[in-house]
């Protein structure tokens, strides 16, 4: 369902519009010529010739912005990378097949109903931060660089969990965060893409197991307050031998003087 979520929000950005104000300004300035002699000459096809020239020209101008860089194709061949900023292509020749975003990218992604290697179930939530450091591999080399990272990622955290105990994934976070990120950055490193982090959100174990893991805690929590209650009464019953042993101490020394005068 995440990674449902996920895939769904970066189709939608990546459909997204993009406004472009210098060919919304050429547009302007080549239109407007175009529909003034069409109307002093009363001859439609100068608009017509004005709206052909303004669409070609138009397909020239583009603008990335600072994040980004735009992967340039020429007839289908890759030919190389423009941004950020304004920069030019060859109209009817050369296209932008994608844009690369170049910053530090969130991903979240869990894992289901994965077991154990004790074969305990749990679901996992995990957050995956990356950043694309080779746009040239990320446009190439896979088809939707996102989509892949986030399958990865998910791949990476059931193997991580079908070799871990259920102790040492509650127990050892920090571990198994190092190990999910090292196998997320060798799988997603061909690609031009750079795991920062990966910072796992919850473990969530079947209700059954809580309540056996919580009677186990409050038994063991008992336990420990009987063995201090009961070295705590076996102290002050050393104590009081021990007073009582040095009262009679005293009195036998007091006797012992009376005597010796």
């Amino acid at each position: 369902m995440v990674n449902a979520l996920a895939t769904s929000k970066t189709q939608q950005i990546a459909w997204s519009p993009r406004v472009n104000v210098v060919a919304v300004l050429m547009f302007i300035i080549v239109a407007s010529p175009g529909l003034v002699l069409a109307i002093r000459r009363n001859n439609p096809l100068w608009f017509l010739g004005s709206l052909i020239l303004v669409g070609i020209l138009a397909m020239s101008p583009k603008i990335a912005k600072q994040w980004e860089k735009g992967v340039i194709l020429r007839l289908g061949k890759f030919v190389g990378l423009r941004g950020p900023g304004l920069f030019w292509v060859v109209p009817l020749i050369d296209s932008v097949s994608t844009w690369i975003d170049q910053r530090v990218i969130t991903t979240s992604f869990a894992a289901e109903q994965t077991l154990t290697s004790d074969t305990v179930p749990v679901n996992v939530d995990a957050v995956l931060f990356w950043m694309v450091y080779d746009a040239e591999k990320a446009a190439l080399e896979v088809q939707e660089y996102k989509e892949a990272v986030s399958w990865a990622a998910q791949t990476a955290l059931r193997d991580i969990i079908g070799r871990t105990g259920l102790t040492d994934l509650l127990r050892g976070r920090e571990r198994i965060e190092e190990q999910l990120q090292d196998l997320i950055d060798q799988r997603c490193n061909p690609w031009g893409v750079s795991v920062q982090s990966v910072e796992m959100r919850d473990v969530i174990i079947p209700d059954a197991l809580q309540d056996a893991m919580s009677r186990e805690a409050q038994a063991s929590r008992e336990k420990q307050a009987r063995i201090i209650l009961g070295q705590a009464e076996v102290e002050m019953g050393m104590g009081g031998l021990l007073g009582a042993a040095a009262l009679r101490q005293d009195k036998l020394t007091g006797m012992n003087g009376g005597k010796v005068e």
